[in-house]
């Protein structure tokens, strides 16, 4: 065999989906537990720095950030190692890897294994997807401020209407009610917009809910992948023809 034949029996046993699949998966969670980390960390200083005055008042907002900065390093750890493993299980259920290591047989082993793929990969397709959707939370919040903001702005040369445009973080269950001042209004929220921490939040957050978007569109390209998988091991191994996603 030549180097071109060798070359395109290679290529052609490439798990494509597989690989942009992963590719997906590592970006989305990079997007998402770096800028969502970090949004985190920017996000308790600006609460504490604009709508609060006692410690007491932000305190388990502080425990909360704390813990879901620890679930965010798990979840990087966590997705690293699994998106490597579907990737491997994409690999060896390659015609490549039959033609090296000789003739297919599909075995109970293996289906119970692409089974435990499918399930394990739908469920976090569902739990990302909770994900995803609770990411758009801080980003509707910091939208809100935003377009508040701009609002003031046009409306400048009115200070008896710009002191009743307000934001309070109370209402989004990000301080206590009893939280003093709990809310920025007029000039004061306006100033807080124009802050570099601002934007930078607003930035992140954008990017940690675009990442968590990724990494769901990158589960169900694996569960695809893993099911069409499953499917050739059980119907078409023993003719030969082998899973090419």
């Amino acid at each position: 065999m030549g180097c071109y034949e060798c070359c395109m029996r290679c290529l052609g046993g490439v798990p494509y989906v597989s690989l942009l699949a992963t590719l997906l998966c590592f970006s989305g969670i990079a997007l998402f537990c770096g800028c969502g980390h970090q949004a985190l960390t920017e996000s308790e200083r600006l609460i504490e720095t604009y709508f609060t005055r006692e410690h007491q008042d932000y305190i388990t907002l502080a425990y909360l950030i704390e813990y879901f900065q620890y679930i965010i390093y798990g979840l990087a750890s966590f997705f690293s190692l699994y998106c490597i493993v579907l990737l491997a299980e994409g690999i060896y259920t390659t015609s490549a890897v039959r033609q090296s290591f000789g003739e297919f047989r599909s075995t109970v082993c293996g289906r119970c294994l692409s089974t435990m793929f499918i399930v394990i990969t739908f469920v976090l397709v569902v739990v990302w997807l909770l994900v995803f959707s609770l990411s758009a939370l801080p980003v509707y919040f910091f939208y809100n401020m935003a377009y508040t903001c701009h609002t003031i702005s046009v409306l400048s040369e009115t200070p008896s209407s710009i002191n009743q445009l307000c934001i309070d973080a109370r209402q989004y269950g990000l301080l206590p009610w009893s939280a003093v001042p709990g809310k920025a209004c007029g000039m004061t929220l306006s100033n807080v917009c124009k802050t570099r921490e601002f934007s930078l939040i607003y930035d992140h957050y954008i990017a940690a809910f675009a990442g968590a978007g990724m990494t769901v569109l990158a589960l169900l390209t694996f569960t695809v992948s893993t099911t069409y998988n499953f499917a050739v091991l059980r119907y078409l191994g023993r003719k030969g023809i082998g899973p090419r996603c």
